[in-house]
């Protein structure tokens, strides 16, 4: 028995476009969006150079961060009888054993205990007085913790969160100290731990010094850009003006007045650490590039279609600026910040280099080489000195750079496929 003849489906044009919209919509749920950084992250990381110089930063920012708790020699102490130009060495060290000191045992973990005893004694007796000499056993109880904490003869001024993280570390350590690897100085002190210590201070200068000139740079560009007219020209020109200005001068000599007596005691009244208006000084000097950069994104952005829906509905000039223009510049500002941060650095280096910046018994990078060029001469160099201190800021230097090379490729829509 014959089968019948298959009956062919008349074409419909609408069916058709119907299935091949249907697929289209299939195939497009299939395929997973990734937003603006996102993508850029993803784009970083197949760049090993940035990467690599990613980790590095990571690393040497947790390394200042825990150099209290790590079993390091300290970075004040000095020996001119025993350990002065001391080449790379295993030889043992320990805390407090140095006879100068007077210490407990020469231990520092046995004068700990007996300062620890003695402060006891004064509470249990200020407890036990009349409240009438309270007071002056207070006073000479203040007095003890201030003249007589080892940990003050070892670290410079440690505050309470330092102090913490040393007393930890002698309970952890005990008196044992990594042995002076990288040398000594010309005053018998550990290169290694100054080197430690001294990364605290560059970093923190470097970090806080460039939040400032972001917080300025940015905020006065992108007002600057949005608002136009006769306000973009006035503070533009104010840029101009201060663009003439020779600022290592001008640095120069606001430092020499903060050096002044008259002014130290006038800080000290107040509680201001000499270093903290340093660090805002250099970053308010390092904020006018950042301003004409961000200016020129935001006179590029301000009559795009999400700026104008925003004042549709409403929204002030502040709000449209800070909420709306300047998160869509911030790819341009992250790039121009890692730039900023190796010129901070630089800059400190070099006033700390002519003796202008972080002053002992404070550490920096750049005081470190500066001490390391001094012993440089004909009849003998003290390579060691100034090795440690000046390959940790070059790789630092050279780390920035490559991960705001690293971080402009990713974040630029443009290099995508390339």
């Amino acid at each position: 028995m014959s089968q019948p003849p298959d009956i062919q489906q008349p074409f419909d044009p609408l069916t058709a476009e119907v299935d091949r919209y249907a697929a289209l919509l299939d195939e497009a749920k299939a395929i997973k969006g990734a937003s603006l950084w996102k993508d850029a992250r993803q784009r970083l990381r197949k760049n090993r150079m940035a990467m690599l110089a990613l980790y590095y930063l990571i690393g040497i920012s947790v390394l200042a961060a825990i150099v209290p708790v790590l079993p390091l020699q300290s970075p004040l102490d000095k020996d001119l009888r025993d350990r002065k130009n001391l080449p790379p060495n295993l030889q043992a060290v320990r805390l407090g054993e140095r006879a100068d000191l007077a210490f407990e045992a020469n231990s520092l973990t046995a004068e700990l205990a007996k300062f620890e005893d003695t402060v006891a004694a004064k509470v249990k007796e200020i407890a036990t007085v009349p409240a009438e000499r309270q007071a002056a056993l207070r006073e000479s109880l203040i007095a003890i913790q201030t003249n007589e904490d080892p940990l003050q003869k070892l670290w410079n001024n440690p505050g309470f969160a330092v102090r913490q993280l040393l007393l930890l570390r002698v309970a952890i350590f005990g008196d044992w100290c990594i042995p002076s690897i990288f040398g000594t100085d010309d005053l018998g002190r550990d290169v290694l731990s100054r080197v430690c210590w001294g990364a605290r201070v560059s970093l923190v200068v470097a970090i806080v010094a460039t939040l400032v000139s972001l917080t300025i740079g940015v905020s006065y560009g992108a007002i600057a850009g949005y608002c136009g007219g006769w306000i973009d020209d006035a503070m533009m020109r104010f840029v101009d003006v201060l663009y003439s200005i020779p600022f290592v001068f001008v640095v120069i000599y606001i430092v020499t007045i903060l050096r002044s007596p008259e002014v130290k005691a006038w800080l000290d009244d107040y509680h201001v650490d000499q270093l903290v208006v340093f660090y805002l000084i250099i970053g308010a000097i390092y904020w006018l590039t950042m301003a004409r950069v961000v200016r020129g994104q935001v006179i590029s952005l301000k009559n795009e279609q999400f700026v104008e829906a925003a004042k549709v509905i409403g929204a002030s000039r502040i709000r449209i600026i800070f909420r709306h223009l300047i998160p869509n510049v911030l790819g341009i500002v992250i790039v121009y910040l890692t730039l900023t941060i190796p010129a901070v650095m630089l800059f400190e280096s070099f006033l700390s280099f002519l003796g202008l910046g972080v002053a002992p018994p404070d550490v920096s990078w750049g005081l470190l080489v500066n001490e390391g060029t001094q012993v440089i001469t004909p009849i003998k160099i003290v390579w060691w000195q100034i090795a440690a201190s000046g390959m940790t800021l070059a790789m630092t230097l050279f780390s920035l750079n490559f991960l705001g090379d690293g971080l402009r490729d990713a974040l630029d829509p443009r290099m995508k496929n390339r």
